[in-house]
């Protein structure tokens, strides 16, 4: 189980049922132990109420007791049994409930006063407990010894034992299903800081906080604040790690540019074919450090995004600074997103991605430049199309390749389609990069799950 809840709940589960089957076990055998005194007090009280009514016979012989002390007594096989032996006199009297069974008494003698207790055979077949003791008694012709027994049937107290585990069954299982509930209620309740834990990521991961911001519960609070520090760290080094980045790009641009002024001075000098090979080495270098500086510039995971992006208004930005470039001037721009339109991508790096598309689109189009938004099910996509002349089947699969170029008499490095492709792949968008049926080329770009963030 992967669950913190499942596994509590299945523990919790064990765990009530073994306390409370242990617990009805104990009460069970209180009750038992409990009864079967309360048996044998009243086994007591027989023999001597027994012994306060019997009566001799002026022959000194030992008389029946004219009033029995229980009812049951009268009743054959009622369950309460008493017999009372008269060794001396060679009398043995039994109670009606016995009928024609006598009590199977041990032979061994007992001395006077002492209690004893067994189980022995019964009547009808059952097992009796049975408690006796041996009294002296006065007689017309001087104190004898009478044996005075009571026996009550055995399953007596085993029906009583029964009985009261049925009828506190009911009680265990509403018990148990109590202490469940109020278990899952304390889960509940004590991993309610795990989940602000949670939500609190969330909102770091969609750049709604730089850290959890809390309070959470003091065993939490050493966690949180090493969170707290790995973000900062982590935040720390990937600004670093860019910065130089960016200023290991820019140092090289300036040696490169030198260079390239060289090559034009060694070409007025006659040497072009030096001038024209220190000219394509400054090219492919200028062009790998310009990549790099665009990845630099990309944020390294969706997740460590600075915000998300307000689509219609970097668009907008976008599109008008196109609009007062020499080729965007005579270009017919038609921009339709939804003003409300949010979708999680850092703004700079979608700055990036739709200028290179838009760029490119006003590079080839003749008079007119599409931009819209739609919405596909929870994902959105955006399209950018113009009507410029297109781009052969074939060539299409390595339009993202850096360094591809389409015409050489085009300003670029062919990089643009390059570092797109590269956007998308760090926040796995689709993109689709395609020939219009009505002449022209269109590039979509789907943002799954853009629509949720609005």
């Amino acid at each position: 189980m992967k669950s913190l809840q499942s596994r509590f709940i299945v523990t919790s589960l064990v765990a009530v049922s073994v306390s409370l089957a242990a617990a009805s076990g104990v009460l069970i055998q209180i009750f038992a132990d409990s009864y079967s005194e309360r048996i044998q007090n009243e086994l007591t009280g027989h023999i001597n109420r027994l012994a306060a009514i019997l009566r001799f016979a002026p022959d000194g012989k030992l008389q029946p007791p004219e009033s029995p002390p229980d009812n049951r007594f009268l009743l054959p096989y009622g369950g309460l049994y008493w017999q009372i032996n008269d060794a001396t006199g060679g009398v043995e009297l039994r109670s009606v409930s016995l009928f024609d069974y006598a009590l199977p008494l041990p032979e061994e003698e007992h001395p006077v006063g002492v209690m004893h207790q067994y189980r022995l055979a019964g009547p009808d077949g059952e097992d009796v407990l049975v408690r006796e003791r041996v009294l002296s008694l006065a007689a017309p012709n001087g104190s004898r010894p009478i044996r005075i027994a009571v026996a009550v049937n055995a399953d007596e107290v085993d029906n009583a034992r029964r009985a009261f585990a049925f009828d506190i069954l009911p009680y265990t299982g509403a018990l148990a299903i109590l202490l469940v509930v109020m278990s899952i209620g304390q889960l509940w309740i004590g991993l309610r800081p795990l989940t602000k834990i949670g939500h609190d990521l969330d909102a770091v991961r969609d750049r709604r906080a730089s850290q959890l911001p809390g309070p959470y519960p003091r065993e939490l609070q050493p966690l949180v604040n090493q969170l707290n520090k790995l973000l900062e760290s982590q935040a720390a080094t990937i600004k670093r790690a860019r910065s130089r980045a960016s200023d290991l790009a820019h140092g090289l641009k300036t040696p490169l540019t030198v260079l390239t002024n060289t090559a034009f001075t060694l070409r007025e000098k006659g040497e072009v074919e030096i001038a024209d090979e220190l000219d394509q080495l400054a090219t492919r270098m200028l062009s790998h450090v310009e990549h790099e500086l665009a990845r630099a510039r990309i944020t390294p995971s969706a997740e460590q995004r600075s915000g998300d992006t307000h689509v219609a208004r970097i668009i907008g930005e976008t599109v008008h600074m196109l609009g007062h470039t020499e080729a965007g001037e005579r270009l017919d721009w038609t921009v339709d997103i939804p003003d409300e339109l949010r979708i999680p991508i850092d703004p700079n790096d979608f700055r990036e991605l739709t200028g290179n598309l838009l760029e490119n689109a006003s590079k080839w189009a003749q008079a007119l430049v599409s931009v819209r938004a739609q919405r596909q099910a929870s994902s959105c996509c955006l399209v950018i199309e113009d009507d410029g002349p297109g781009v052969s089947t074939e060539m299409l699969p390595e339009l993202p390749r850096r360094g591809v170029r389409l015409d050489h008499q085009k300003p670029g490095a062919g990089l643009g389609l390059a570092i797109v492709s590269e956007i998308a792949a760090v926040y796995d968008l689709k993109l689709v990069l395609e020939n219009r049926k009505a002449g022209g080329f269109r590039a979509v770009v789907v943002f799954p799950n853009a629509c949720d963030t609005q």
